[in-house]
């Protein structure tokens, strides 16, 4: 593995909470969740943190283009809306997808049309799920063991899954949004950590720069991957936290990355300029 040594980790705040969903707002702020700390975050520009939003569990978090925020609960089994103010508005799912129960529901992305995409996270016995704008529900895929953090490609074609306990990045293909044109396929096998553990290697978010190449946040391997659109890893670059959960792209050549040195804390939110 190349270790990419320019790239050095920047600690932007030390919390008691491990730290997720991060998301910016193109507007030089910022957002991250805390879990078991039940709050959702916002970060200025200036790195001043204020508390924006209170949940039960928050986990992954993606902002709309009307501003509302899409965030999962993993304690409330539910995919949840809040507008641009941190008002809570209502619970988009809660409970079922398409009639199956819904456990823990992780990470999530949308399409530009809205149609929404998200995890519930289990072994073995984990799926992905779709919401659309029409209101219909699917189950895109199942029998994964533990789905994670998802992406969608650039032409919207590809949904890249993180296989967490499998150790792997999977590609779905969709011949429509919410219709998948087979079972996905492995994209990457990632890096394996030489102590063994179960917990020591497990990709969880994803994101997609500009060149097409998957960035992979890796808990347990203290790392970013990048990955090439050909799924061959590129380099690793040291994240600052050996529970490095996600990432998410502050501009072009920045990442916001969260995480931290236990769950259910401490946490931590480091900055990478790439």
């Amino acid at each position: 593995m190349n270790l990419n040594r320019n790239s050095v980790a920047e600690k932007i705040a030390d919390f008691s909470f491990y730290t997720e969903g991060p998301v910016a707002d193109g507007m030089g702020n910022f957002f991250c969740t805390t879990l078991a700390g039940g709050s959702i975050l916002k970060i200025n520009s200036h790195n001043e943190i204020s508390e924006w939003a209170k949940s039960v569990c928050p986990n992954g978090q993606i902002i709309l283009p009307e501003g509302d925020h899409l965030i999962c609960d993993s304690g409330l089994a539910s995919v949840r809306r809040f507008n641009a103010k941190g008002q809570f508005i209502k619970n988009e799912v809660e409970g079922f997808c398409a009639d199956f129960p819904l456990y823990a529901p992780n990470d999530l992305i949308a399409d530009q049309m809205g149609n929404l995409y998200f995890t519930d996270s289990l072994r073995f016995k984990g799926k992905v799920c779709f919401l659309g704008i029409n209101g219909d529900q699917k189950i895109v895929a199942a029998d994964l063991d533990y789905p994670n953090g998802l992406v969608l490609s650039a032409d919207e074609n590809c949904l890249y899954i993180a296989e967490s306990y499998k150790n792997r990045i999977l590609k779905l293909v969709l011949k429509a949004p919410g219709s998948a044109d087979g079972s996905p396929d492995v994209f990457v096998n990632l890096p394996i950590n030489p102590l063994g553990t179960d917990i020591g290697n497990l990709p969880d978010g994803l994101a997609i720069n500009s060149k097409g190449e998957l960035l992979v946040a890796h808990y347990g391997m203290q790392a970013v991957q990048v990955i090439s659109e050909n799924g061959q890893l590129l380099l690793s670059i040291d994240s600052g936290m050996p529970l490095t959960s996600n990432l998410c792209f502050l501009d072009d050549q920045t990442i916001i990355v969260t995480g931290g040195f236990g769950e259910p804390g401490p946490g931590g939110l480091y900055k990478i300029n790439l």
